[in-house]
């Protein structure tokens, strides 16, 4: 009964803490984008702009509420938002939910893929860096890892469509499916083939962390008196890591890795526009670059709460799985 009224209040206190964040994020937000030099009239025209007229634009500018005082356009734009409508976006003509819905369909599949990718191969690395420290596999692994994360994710993602799509000719240089296929001809296999190169692109640049994260806790661990007591009584090797060091590593690369849902989404942005990948990253330049100022708020907001999601689900894996994260929490911290 304790354990379930503490967990209510832990979920009660993040809900208002994700409350306040999402509404001074769309204040800001909001700021940012109506301080923009983008035009959002002209972005929305496009190559018509020679042919309409200051009429036309005030209608445009009216039917969209962009002559209406900024504090106005907030308010107006909250107050929808609270009722559950996010607005309708200005590239796509459609409401701002199902583009989101839509877009995030194909990211969440990559981003996906990437995030299990990345915390195998970097929780692997680094448990095998700690277990042969000052070795030539340490150094090659760390090494590896520092190069990795000063490497741009646009850069690694050129990279790979020169090395393995231009050069190979192994995967497709981008986009979601085939060109020129109709949607119901597009098979699973081809899905797949133009998923691996982003999906590979952005778990190589997020193994970084997690795996020199992983290596100094276990560096740690393997220097505590139970690990000495264990190698004393014969344990080596794989055997001493499964029965000592998993559940002492596990964690706190689990929480390093939910909480690396902010690099993931930008990480995201930057590799869907290298590959032409229809999914939120792509959406999310075009509305910045076009003054899409609904899809732009809502992808922000969308994305706030993706990466809130992501801390929240590592700290309910702390407190399910670690009894000593329930002795004296604080949750108003």
């Amino acid at each position: 009964m304790a354990r379930a009224k503490n967990l209510g209040r832990f979920l009660l206190w993040r809900s208002i803490r994700a409350f306040t964040l999402l509404a001074g994020i769309s204040i800001i937000s909001f700021l940012l984008v109506k301080n923009s030099p983008i035009d959002p009239i002209q972005a929305y025209i496009g190559a018509d702009m020679l042919n309409v007229g200051p009429e036309q634009r005030e209608k445009i500018a009216q039917h969209w509420g962009l002559d209406d005082p900024v504090f106005k356009q907030y308010v107006n734009w909250a107050s929808s938002l609270l009722g559950g409508d996010l607005g309708t976006s200005m590239i796509y003509r459609e409401p701002v939910a199902e583009v989101i819905k839509e877009k995030f369909s194909h990211s969440i599949v990559l981003m996906l893929t990437a995030w299990v990718l990345s915390g195998v191969i970097g929780f692997t690395m680094g448990v095998v860096a700690a277990m042969n420290k000052d070795t030539a596999i340490d150094r090659i692994i760390k090494w590896y890892c520092y190069t990795l994360a000063s490497t741009p994710a646009f850069w690694m993602g050129l990279l790979m469509v020169m090395v393995f799509a231009v050069w190979l000719g192994w995967f497709p240089v981008g986009l979601g499916v085939p060109a020129g296929i109709l949607s119901d001809d597009v098979t699973f296999i081809d899905k797949v083939k133009h998923l691996v190169l982003p999906a590979i692109t952005l778990s190589i640049v997020g193994v970084a962390n997690i795996a020199l994260h992983t290596r100094q806790k276990m560096i740690d661990v393997l220097a505590s008196d139970y690990i000495l007591f264990a190698r004393a009584r014969g344990e080596r090797g794989f055997i001493l890591f499964w029965r000592h060091g998993l559940r002492n590593v596990a964690l706190p690369a689990i929480s390093l890795q939910f909480a690396a849902f902010s690099e993931l989404f930008g990480g995201a942005v930057l590799t869907e526009q290298v590959f032409s990948y229809p999914g939120l990253g792509q959406a999310t330049v075009e509305a910045g670059l076009r003054g899409d100022v609904p899809l732009l708020l809502g992808l922000v907001l969308f994305s706030a709460l993706f990466v809130f999601t992501g801390n929240l689900i590592a700290d309910l894996i702390y407190y399910v799985v670690d009894p000593r994260t329930r002795e004296g929490r604080t949750y108003e911290s």
